[in-house]
């Protein structure tokens, strides 16, 4: 098969090479892949800012159907669609695991990072943690769901945020939009959307944001939201510019909550003062449980979330992540692995 494997030759691109897969294990299922989306960790992955992996399959936000099952397995049938996760398994019997935090498992395993992930033509999953996908979900749509919807449905649950109450969202791109849609249309919160983009800030307020804000048109952007709204009762980062965590804190209200998705690099000088005699929480979001995923999927089943994704072959990967440094993409990039890439670009990179 041919997979997207982080190249030992060219430190920070992709590779795409033949790879041969091994016999499935107890509790293993061989899928056979579909779509799989490009999400900013896959960047993060590929760039070593968690360690270096090469020779790694990259992917993550995978969706295919089971071709086989390995002895043992009961969770999932052959022909059913399942999901490639980021959350690849936990361990199953820590406090974590048993206390429905089992993102925070300490021998977690992640797709695409610890273990070869979905940008692939195959992949081996273990079947208790493959989520299934309803059938009537577009398997493309889906795919954006298992990584980027989950993690932004994760981080409104985590907000604590109630019907007609204000939310604040740094990041309006691929993963801000879904967080916008989330929150207006399965949590009916009123949101207000922060980003350096107007055509980014168009597709929020088609999406449902009932005001944007562009940081780039306002040297205070707390200062703005402050005003309009008394301060937001939560914000969500996912934009990974220091400056949006230093304005969430700023533009919350007295016992507000700041969620942190995106991972920048290095560490964050934050209001500590506003923080303690406001009352605030800032808390980190770590995408989603099996579960939550579960949520996920439902929600976009029903059409209350529709992810913007456009699809892509595996050849164009490192153009992708290109694109994804210069911050040009919207909506979400989707590689169809249905499609065949020619012979000689099996090596590109």
């Amino acid at each position: 098969m041919k997979a997207a494997v982080v190249s030992h030759r060219h430190p920070g691109k992709v590779e795409i090479k033949r790879i041969s897969l091994r016999a499935l294990n107890v509790g293993e299922a061989l899928v056979d892949i579909e779509y799989c989306g490009v999400c900013h960790t896959d960047l993060h992955v590929l760039q070593g800012d968690f360690g270096p992996v090469p020779g790694r399959i990259l992917g993550h936000e995978g969706v295919g159907i089971v071709r086989a099952i390995g002895e043992g397995v009961t969770s999932i049938r052959v022909g059913e669609r399942v999901s490639v996760a980021w959350f690849y398994a936990g361990c199953g019997v820590c406090e974590y695991c048993v206390s429905g935090r089992e993102t925070f498992c300490r021998d977690v395993k992640n797709a695409g990072y610890s273990v070869d992930g979905a940008m692939a033509e195959q992949c081996i999953v273990n079947a208790n943690y493959a989520v299934k996908v309803p059938p009537e979900l577009d398997p493309m749509i889906a795919s954006s769901i298992t990584c980027a919807g989950v993690t932004t449905y994760k981080a409104i649950k985590v907000a604590d945020i109630r019907p007609g109450q204000w939310i604040a969202i740094w990041g309006a791109g691929g993963l801000g939009n879904l967080a916008i849609q989330y929150a207006c249309h399965v949590f009916n919160a009123r949101v207000i959307a922060i980003d350096l983009q107007d055509d980014k800030l168009t597709l929020a307020q088609q999406s449902g944001a009932e005001i944007v804000i562009n940081g780039r048109e306002h040297d205070d952007v707390a200062a703005v939201i402050q005003e309009i709204t008394g301060g937001v009762h939560a914000a969500v980062v996912v934009a990974v510019a220091k400056a949006a965590f230093n304005q969430a804190v700023n533009s919350v209200r007295a016992g507000g909550k700041v969620v942190c998705v995106a991972v920048p690099k290095g560490t964050l000088d934050l209001n500590i003062v506003k923080t303690v005699l406001d009352g605030i929480t800032i808390v980190g979001s770590l995408v989603g449980t099996r579960q939550d995923l579960a949520e996920a999927f439902e929600h976009a089943r029903v059409g209350r979330v529709v992810p913007v994704v456009h699809a892509r072959r595996l050849d164009e990967i490192n153009d992708i992540f290109l694109e994804m440094e210069k911050g040009t993409i919207q909506g979400r990039m989707v590689i169809d692995l249905r499609k065949k890439v020619p012979l000689e670009q099996e090596l590109s990179v």
